[in-house]
């Protein structure tokens, strides 16, 4: 590669999707002679991958430039992501930045680097949304025990707070041979769990004839991999027959994240959601009646435009009495160009903060109450980490544990009994 740069440093905003992408823009960027490094290793590069789904990860990409230049300050800085298909000219106006790419340009990154002249302005490359139509194949491999693979991209349901469907265009998604391909590539490595990841993954394959059961199917007959993971799926795409073959499959897991959004089925409509209260509650029951032990995860948003006290009520009332496990809890953003900016009355950002910690404690105490049912069961636990004699990983329906063990046990799957529970942390003993 005929280039001034020879380092390269990457840091990544957001979702495992973004991780996913990141990587892939990683691995291109060496076969084309750069060497990775840490942003602390003065690198002649550095790449900001964004999110944009709330205000903060606005601010979050922003100070990510300012930090870059300290460690950096000759560094050419290349933003790319949902932020920079959004408001590529806000970026570009940030002190330092060099060049802003959309979510369809940051695929062919080295090439726009090579065509700029060095730190000269700000230069901007985005193609409008309705021109996303090609599907990037991308997966992580950040680590040799966990891979982020992508399965999908882009939305055919916009609700009225998301800006995912502007950022990233229709849903959209490679074929199953492709995808199983790439899973067989990932397989050769060390690499034991494959989290699949994408915006909306139930919908694989919609504009085909191909499904997201035919394809975890297919993916399940993979020798190598012992773990799969569903990132995320909507209540509404998460079907019985998808339940029934996890239940017999040889290596997808039981831990299930399920967007909730509100518990109250007048704000659900408002948010332009695709299904209710009702249709949640079946999915989770039908979760639970095949899997006991299941983790549920979920997310909820609080404050949204019009949400009154009795409607947040209803929300609480409605996680309190589900059997989901805990919930991530987000306070409604204010986003350009979507509908929910039109709904009264808006909510103060001080009652959405008091809001979103009721609902963070209602989610602790549900995650207790959660991890004290497995305890003294066993579990698999894929082995991450190892220090001071302390062996940590996850088990299959996704609790943390940690129990004294060897390094030799890195990346191996251990048969563990849940003992005591410390926070956030299970501890447990290898069962000899």
């Amino acid at each position: 590669m005929s280039s001034p740069y020879q380092t390269v440093s990457f840091q990544t905003l957001g979702c495992k999707l973004n991780f996913s992408e990141t990587s892939t823009i990683a691995r291109d960027l060496i076969e084309q002679g750069l060497s990775r490094v840490a942003i602390s290793e003065n690198p002649d590069i550095v790449v900001i991958n964004t999110c944009s789904v709330t205000d903060n990860a606005d601010k979050k990409a922003r100070k990510a430039v300012r930090n870059a230049l300290q460690y950096s300050p000759e560094a050419f800085v290349t933003i790319v992501g949902c932020y920079s298909q959004l408001k590529p000219q806000e970026i570009s106006q940030i002190p330092g930045v060099d060049l802003v790419l959309g979510n369809t340009e940051k695929f062919d990154i080295m090439q726009y680097i090579a065509n700029k002249n060095g730190h000269s302005e700000s230069s901007v490359y985005t193609t409008t949304v309705e021109k996303q139509t090609t599907f990037h194949p991308s997966y992580s491999k950040s680590d040799r025990i966990r891979s982020f693979l992508k399965v999908q991209d882009g939305c055919d349901y916009p609700c009225t707070y998301c800006t995912i469907p502007l950022a990233r265009g229709n849903s959209r998604s490679d074929t199953i041979e492709n995808t199983v391909n790439l899973a067989k590539k990932i397989a050769k490595s060390d690499v034991n769990e494959i989290v699949l990841t994408g915006v909306n993954i139930g919908d694989f394959g919609n504009h085909t004839e191909e499904t997201f059961l035919d394809l975890i199917q297919e993916l399940d007959k993979i020798h190598g991999i012992k773990r799969f993971r569903i990132s995320s799926i909507e209540p509404n795409l998460l079907t019985d027959d998808i339940l029934e073959f996890i239940k017999d499959s040889n290596s997808f897991l039981p831990h299930f994240h399920i967007p909730l959004q509100s518990g109250c089925d007048k704000t659900l409509k408002a948010m332009q959601r695709r299904y209710n209260t009702q249709l949640f509650s079946q999915r989770v029951k039908a979760i639970k009646s095949i899997f006991p032990d299941a983790c549920i995860a979920s997310d909820v948003i609080v404050g949204f435009p019009g949400e009154t006290e009795e409607d947040f009520n209803t929300t609480y009332q409605f996680i309190e009495n589900s059997d989901i496990s805990y919930c991530h809890v987000f306070s409604y953003s204010e986003r350009d160009n979507t509908p929910a900016l039109k709904i009264a009355p808006s909510i103060s950002k001080a009652e959405r903060l008091t809001r979103s910690k009721k609902l963070r404690q209602l989610s602790d105490f549900k995650r207790n109450n959660f991890y004290r049912t497995q305890l003294n069961k066993t579990h698999p636990v894929l082995i991450e980490s190892f220090e001071y004699g302390i062996c940590s990983g996850l088990t299959d329906n996704y609790i943390r544990v940690k129990f004294s063990g060897e390094e030799t046990m890195l990346n191996t799957v251990q048969i563990t009994q849940l003992n005591s529970i410390d926070g956030a942390v299970v501890y447990g003993d290898i069962n000899q």
